[in-house]
């Protein structure tokens, strides 16, 4: 990790995902300076191939620290749902195929949960950092049932159908800071952020 400033950390979040960018930096602690590729003026495609979430965070990481030499973090999520035994999973991004909108992802899932009544699903976000040449993975998880129709009009992906556990709204339907509070990717990140704690101790 390199220092930003004077108690500062700097960290490369090796995505073109801005949504993603926002999400972690409001969630970063005020000494973790987080810098997504465009500010690197980064351009190379990212490799995704394989066929878990684990995987590909790996090879993503693995690719911009490789290239930029620096301490990067990436992450692969995906909505699981129970009645589509996990799907889409590792294929979320892409659900409705290779250039959907998240309009045409939710239309997709939700044609293929039409006449199912078991609607359970679980988002679930895989953290790998490399610092210091090293690899670490974390995982956050999110429980919840998926909506009939979508509702709301914040976030991004499949949050206008996705209940959380305990709640009536869609994540759509949340503040950033009320979706940030329980999201996978905050369950990930925060063990990321005590990881690096004790790196800094």
């Amino acid at each position: 990790m390199s220092q930003a400033s004077p108690g500062t950390l700097s960290l490369v979040f090796a995505s073109f995902n801005k949504h993603k960018l926002l999400e972690y930096q409001a969630m970063a602690p005020f000494w973790l300076k987080l810098q997504g590729l465009k500010d690197l003026h980064f351009d190379h495609v990212l490799p995704e191939p394989y066929q878990t979430l684990e995987g590909n965070a790996c090879a993503k990481a693995r690719y911009v620290a490789q290239l930029l030499q620096v301490d990067c973090f990436a992450d692969d999520s995906g909505l699981e749902v129970e009645a589509l035994n996990g799907a889409p999973g590792w294929r979320s991004a892409h659900y409705a195929g290779p250039n959907a909108t998240d309009m045409e992802n939710i239309e997709q899932l939700l044609a293929s949960l039409q006449h199912c009544s078991h609607r359970r699903a679980r988002f679930r976000a895989v953290i790998c950092l490399i610092v210091q040449n090293r690899e670490h993975l974390f995982e956050g998880i999110l429980n919840g049932t998926i909506a009939h129709h979508p509702r709301g009009q914040q976030g991004f992906g499949y949050d206008p159908i996705f209940v959380p556990e305990g709640y009536t709204t869609t994540l759509a339907q949340l503040t950033l800071e009320q979706k940030n509070s329980i999201s996978h990717r905050r369950a990930a990140f925060n063990q990321m952020i005590h990881f690096l704690e004790n790196l800094r101790s």
